[in-house]
């Protein structure tokens, strides 16, 4: 038995059962929680304790692929040499590529994550090349490896948001109630891609689009497990909450000079706030492209790869 916590008082639910998928960094987290949880007193504040600790651990190892991005985008802003024979943007790149390698040579991501990362690399570049020619933002810079005007690692941060929403789905246990249905979904995904591009044309039509977010998200409740605890939010608090963490890696990039917004010209300043928008809006494509590979799971229905116990053929 377990503790199971929604807006309510804590109901007790039965066990999940223990899935075989996942990295070794994941199964050692819940590992450790396990024996640390049958050493500490059994009140409710332990329980917490444990349950904090934990969360922090798995939003950290879900962050890892984009903070080791922040990090290098970071590092080679302020130490790496100005007249150094390898571009800054081409070692940025190199770097990236070599993240990427190392993290499914060592078995720290998943093949199917690597498929969901390649198709925010194409989804991403596509949208990069079109912004950047019309002036929303620029790359400073030289280098080789470039489309146009982007450089390559520009699609590695897209792929850092897919990275990071892949993770969350599997190390949370993510089940949904009333989650829409993806055609309808991926209508609203295609409306939200398409006016990124048409609106330095015609009608901007982004309060549209997020009334439209609104209306299609707002009755679906997400239920996520941490280590034992069973919690729930409205999945739109969510997308909130996740545009705001990514706006603050915004600045840490544009401070960095990953690139720069026109009003950046003569120096850097914050972002605005007006951009929480944009990335809201940015993570419905997301979220949907994830959902195609990982479909939304309701309550009642076992993960991918859960151990009932069972040997296979039983």
């Amino acid at each position: 038995m377990e503790w199971c916590f929604g807006y309510g008082e804590p109901v007790r639910e039965p066990q999940p059962a223990r899935r075989r998928d996942g990295t070794a960094v994941e199964r050692y987290i819940d590992a450790r929680a396990h024996r640390i949880l049958q050493r500490v007193p059994q009140s409710r504040t332990a329980r917490w304790l444990v349950e904090f600790a934990v969360f922090a651990l798995k939003q950290g190892w879900a962050c890892v692929f984009g903070a080791a991005m922040l990090v290098l985008l970071f590092a080679t802003a302020v130490w790496y040499p100005d007249g150094a024979s390898l571009a800054r943007n081409d070692f940025v790149t190199l770097a990236a590529v070599a993240i990427q390698i190392l993290m499914v040579a060592f078995r720290l991501e998943t093949l199917r994550e690597l498929r969901v990362i390649i198709l925010f690399h194409i989804v991403g570049t596509g949208m990069e090349l079109f912004k950047t020619s019309v002036g929303s933002w620029i790359y400073e810079g030289d280098g080789v490896l470039h489309l146009l005007n982007v450089p390559l690692y520009s699609g590695f941060m897209y792929a850092s948001v897919g990275s990071y929403l892949v993770r969350v789905y599997r190390l949370f246990d993510l089940r949904f109630e009333r989650y829409p249905r993806r055609w309808i979904t991926a209508i609203l995904a295609v409306l939200i891609y398409v006016n990124f591009f048409s609106h330095h044309y015609i009608w901007d039509a982004r309060w549209l689009l997020l009334l439209a977010i609104l209306a299609v998200y707002g009755p679906c409740m997400m239920h996520f497990r941490i280590f034992r605890a069973r919690l729930r939010m409205p999945i739109v608090v969510a997308f909130v909450l996740v545009a705001l963490f990514i706006w603050i890696a915004e600045n840490v990039a544009t401070w960095s000079q990953a690139w720069s917004y026109p009003n950046q010209a003569d120096g850097w300043e914050l972002v605005s706030i007006a951009k929480l928008g944009s990335w809201l809006l940015l993570m419905i494509i997301s979220v949907v492209l994830v959902a195609w590979v990982y479909p939304p799971l309701p309550l009642d229905v076992a993960p991918e790869g859960a151990d009932d116990g069972q040997r296979p053929g039983h």
